[in-house]
């Protein structure tokens, strides 16, 4: 039985977090585990990491080109994040969305919050690791960074952590099997919110009328 008539558009989910908070492990786990999520490829200036693939990961471009795309209106939205450029395709997003995929965006405080704008019924997620010394025995683990940049990042994430109010909820990422479970109930749940239910409310609004008319007779 369908509880839900008609067919159901897809949400966007942003997922946001500081840097080593886990956000693309969570993801691809959730992907993995779950079938409706398709993950946005986003665009970035910066250099890909051991391991990172071009048009997998991200779309890497270079500054000049980034910028075009800009002007084209290409993007659904930007920012720049410690000297470079990260942004969401929009012909992407809205394609998956039409045929009913929950689109994930792993992006940071600044896109986040022009996503919110955009599209109003989007579902903001912020990762945060358990406590301050966990997130950096994180950036430490990864190898990649030296130690100016880890303290970078650090005090970057200071200064997101005065953003987080702006999300609809935030996931604590200690025990990953716990935190891609808990991020898959709260989308579920998000589905049955009326703003995301509009279609199904229309329906079924209409066919009361018809009875409502009757019993008027």
């Amino acid at each position: 039985m369908n509880r839900y008539p008609g067919k159901e558009k897809g949400i966007l989910i942003v997922i946001s977090g500081f840097s080593g908070a886990g956000k693309g492990t969570l993801v691809k786990s959730l992907i993995s585990r779950y079938g409706n999520y398709a993950l946005s490829v986003s665009m970035t200036t910066r250099n890909p990491r051991p391991g990172e693939t071009d048009g997998v990961e991200y779309f890497f471009t270079d500054r000049e080109n980034f910028e075009k795309t800009i002007a084209e209106g290409g993007l659904v939205e930007y920012a720049e994040y410690c000297g470079n450029y990260y942004g969401t395709p929009k012909a992407y997003v809205d394609s998956k969305l039409a045929e009913g995929k929950d689109i994930i965006l792993e992006i940071e405080i600044q896109g986040a919050l022009k996503i919110k704008k955009q599209f109003p019924d989007s579902l903001l997620l912020f990762v945060t690791p358990p406590d301050a010394d966990t997130l950096k025995n994180r950036l430490t683990g990864r190898g990649t960074e030296t130690e100016d940049v880890i303290l970078k990042r650090m005090a970057r994430a200071q200064e997101e952590s005065e953003g987080i109010e702006a999300y609809d909820y935030i996931v604590v990422n200690d025990n990953l099997d716990e935190c891609v479970d808990e991020v898959h109930e709260l989308v579920s749940a998000a589905r049955r919110s009326p703003v995301r239910r509009q279609d199904f409310i229309k329906e079924i609004r209409e066919e009361l009328l018809t009875y409502a008319k009757g019993a008027q007779k």
